[in-house]
């Protein structure tokens, strides 16, 4: 393992968090656990018992163990804090599922490859789902085939790596290994028949100049959808009770997983310069195609399609429109490090880039009558970044100096989509971006900090770390972060904390996103326009503020004990205050009644009836939040249990989000009575609820001859969804225990076989309680939880993977 000083990759196989499950396992085979050492951003390697901060890491080995198919929920049953869940009727947002860390949304999360940043992905999440309103990294665009292993800071860490980083910090490790081969296939169904994967992925390291590498990875895999949608016979939504909805049960809706289709490549390479230096350069390519479904239109609510969609001489039935993305991601970076002097420098350019186009398929544009096409391109976006960055570090015996630079230029376009799919009312359940949505900007920022580290004595390890930042937007920003270390009984117990200061800068989508969405209110459907930041619609006539950086204070405390051999045990608290978070409004509509008859003495009714809209939403600068919790860990491994060796790791993550202050209501609503709905009970609850509050994994691993079972336990707690205006009809949906288990069988040393069943006891979310509010469940459509989740409502699933290595 590398231990060069200058090196960003937080190199860590460390017993703290649901990491040690990785390591646990890895270990077992080992029988060794102090070996492992630790650099945490620029410093001097760690045992694992000293290190100063929290970090986790899980191996391959580990993810594949979860028996996950994707690196984002393999994650997310690695790691208590860590959350990811399958999305559904939510137009792209199924085909990005959005994740975080610590409940603090997708946009808080930094996501490092071989310790570069990460772009982030071109979709902005608008629908009703965990992380609306925010931003993150496309977690799907990586092959597990790639990794060699991932590693979870979990501290604020905008001092060493600038914005995003409030959460922590997610660094991805590609495999460098050469001199040989694998061929992965895998295959997996539901209990229920559908949902049906199939997909290979084949890795290979070659040796280059004698001392260089090249490690390569490809792969495809191909799911089908899953259904799961309610089972009524009368549509409340609509107070229809007639021929039509008794027989279709379900009222026509498709709801679950969406149909994907996914290839990728990705490349690591290494060649010595010398005898200290080094050239590299990494990254991949992901082209990810798939198709969701949105809510059926039933012949009661679009009446005719005009003969278009209907086979002829059948009576026409309704339809459900299908949602499609392309999703294209790039990422490539390449740079040298080596020594200049006694001096490590390490400097690298990077580009990436995300692309997502939208279409619309089996709908129509009703304002175009029997000219209507049944297919549209609805637009598209994309994001990418350009960076260069260089680092420096020296080791001056119990001191470690740093210091460093990053430049960054950042690209947001939005591409309008054919005119049928917008002219008029727009294509049926999703109107193109039209020619005023389009935007193509850009922004700067410039990034320097300097660090150090020292060890003031055998036991005490002090450090801090500050950054300044300016970006073209907004301005500058200085974050700084102190942390500190003490060792007793040996180095058997240690005491770790740091005190921090974090920012995130405001999405350029955040800032120039805008469209027009078909969405349901009541009993009505009704289009609702998003404005822009930078909007004469949102600054001048509704008097939203600029929007500006959010800032974090963040504070970490724990231990880290051993106990005796076999036991480790860690415990971290942290406490996260973010200002003027940035957030996406609820719904602003007409007070004074239906759309065409506005009040002229209200200012929003008077921007609602001259962009024909029924409702508007906008980004701005108004929350503030504390979130607190603990991350715990035991981990226990033995080699002698019978003829076999036994890992057990115990993990569990508390974690709690408030709102604090006052909201900031912009004060035209609040002068003409829009207080309520500008961040409504509901929106709340998508910050404080809809994320487990508490998550725990059991993880046990025997290997016995030429057997390996995992038996993995994860328990999901409880989410609760908030009524919009009404406490009476909130609901929590109780915590659940999701049992997976993987059984590999070695046929030969190069040849093995694995059953895996997810989910073994077909665990489902509670089912939705509407209580009366016909919007809840979508007049029975949806049986289980949508807006907030916990792990998905597929239940169990049957897979079978096959591996060789040559």
């Amino acid at each position: 393992m590398e231990k060069n000083l200058f090196n960003r990759k937080i190199y860590a196989l460390v017993l703290s968090g649901a990491g040690a499950m990785g390591y646990a396992q890895d270990s077992i085979k080992q029988n060794k656990i102090d070996e492992v050492v630790v650099t945490t951003g620029r410093t001097k390697p760690r045992t694992i018992i000293t290190s100063a901060i929290p970090i986790d890491n899980i191996s391959a080995v580990q993810l594949k163990s979860t028996g996950q198919v994707t690196f984002d929920k393999a994650l997310t049953y690695a790691v208590p804090s860590f959350n990811s869940s399958q999305q559904t009727v939510s137009d792209a947002t199924a085909h990005f599922d959005p994740a975080d860390l610590r409940g603090l949304g997708p946009s808080r999360t930094l996501v490092l490859v071989n310790g570069k940043r990460k772009n982030q992905s071109a979709l902005i999440y608008v629908n009703d789902t965990p992380g609306k309103g925010e931003v993150g990294t496309d977690l799907k665009s990586i092959p597990s085939a790639a990794l060699q292993n991932v590693e979870v800071l979990r501290d604020g860490a905008s001092a060493q790596y600038g914005s995003d980083a409030i959460a922590g910090v997610i660094n991805i490790i590609l495999k460098n290994s050469v001199g040989k081969s694998t061929v992965n296939l895998f295959s997996g169904i539901t209990s229920k028949g559908d949902g049906f994967n199939i997909g290979a992925d084949f890795n290979t390291g070659i040796r280059v100049a004698k001392t260089g590498s090249l490690n390569l990875t490809f792969g495809f895999s191909s799911q089908n959808k899953t259904n799961r949608a309610g089972a009524v016979t009368k549509d409340d939504l609509f107070g229809v009770d007639n021929a039509w909805t008794q027989a279709n049960p379900g009222l026509g809706m498709i709801i679950g997983q969406p149909e994907t289709k996914v290839g990728n490549m990705f490349v690591n390479f290494e060649l010595p310069t010398g005898e200290t230096g080094k050239f590299y350069a990494f990254g991949g390519t992901t082209y990810r195609s798939g198709t969701s479904f949105a809510l059926y239109r039933t012949p009661y609510w679009v009446t005719s399609d005009f003969g278009l969609l209907t086979p002829q001489g059948q009576p026409y039935n309704g339809f459900q429109p299908q949602f499609k993305t392309d999703v294209y991601d790039y990422n490539l970076t390449s740079g040298w490090k080596g020594m200049f002097g006694k001096w490590s420098f390490d400097g690298s350019a990077t580009f990436g880039s995300n692309a997502v186009d939208y279409a619309v398929g089996n709908t129509i544009n009703t304002s175009l009558g029997a000219n209507s096409p049944t297919y549209f391109k609805a637009g598209g976006h994309q994001f990418s970044n350009i960076i260069g960055n260089i680092d420096f570090s020296r080791d001056f015996g119990t001191l470690v100096l740093g210091a460093g630079a990053e430049v960054r230029n950042e690209n947001y376009q939005a591409r309008a989509g054919e005119e049928a799919s917008y002219k008029g009312s727009g294509a049926e359940s999703f109107p193109g971006l039209q020619p005023q949505n389009e935007v193509n900007k850009n922004r700067q920022n410039i990034g320097a900090y300097m660090n150090a580290e020292w060890d003031v004595t055998k036991n005490l390890l002090i450090g801090g770390t500050v950054r300044y930042e300016n970006f073209s937007d907004f301005g500058n920003n200085v974050s700084w972060k102190g942390n500190a270390r003490y060792k007793l009984l040996d180095d058997k117990l240690v005491f770790r904390g740091s005190v921090s200061t974090g920012f995130r800068a405001p999405s350029l989508h955040q800032i120039y996103y805008s469209n027009v969405q078909t969405k349901i209110t009541g009993n009505t459907v009704a289009n609702q326009g998003t404005f822009n930041n930078d909007s004469q619609i949102i600054r001048s006539d509704l008097g939203v503020p600029k929007l500006n950086a959010e800032k974090a204070f963040n504070i970490t405390g724990g231990f880290a004990v051993k106990p005796f051999k076999n036991l480790t045990i860690t415990a971290d608290y942290y406490r996260i205050k973010i200002k003027d978070r940035v957030l996406f409004s609820g719904d602003i509509g007409y007070k004074t009644g239906a759309p065409g008859s506005p009040d002229l003495t209200n200012p929003v009714e008077v921007i609602l009836n001259n962009n024909k809209i029924t409702s508007l939403k906008f980004f701005t600068n108004a929350v503030n939040t504390v979130t607190e919790g603990v991350d715990f860990v035991a981990n226990y491994y033995t080699s002698a249990i019978g003829k076999g060796k036994l890992g057990i790791i115990a993990a569990f993550n508390y974690n709690e989000t408030k709102i604090v202050d006052n909201i900031a209501v912009p004060p035209i609503l609040a002068e003409n009575g829009y207080s309520e709905n500008f961040f409504d009970r509901k929106e709340q609850s998508r910050i404080i609820s809809a994320r487990p509050k508490t998550k725990t994994i059991l993880s046990l691993s025997y290997d016995i001859s030429k057997f390996n079972f995992n038996l993995n336990n994860t328990y999901f707690g409880s989410v609760t969804w908030q009524h919009a205006t009404d406490p009476a009809k909130d609901q929590t949906f109780s915590g659940k225990v999701i049992t997976d288990i993987v059984l590999t069988y070695k046929i030969t040393n190069d040849l093995k076989v694995s059953g895996v069943v997810n989910n073994l006891f077909n665990i489902y979310p509670d089912i939705i309680d509407s209580k009366g509010d016909v919007v809840t469940d979508l007049g029975g459509r949806f049986k289980y939880p949508w807006e907030v989740n916990q792990f998905g409502f597929n239940g169990t699933i049957f897979q079978l993977n096959v591996n060789y290595t040559f």
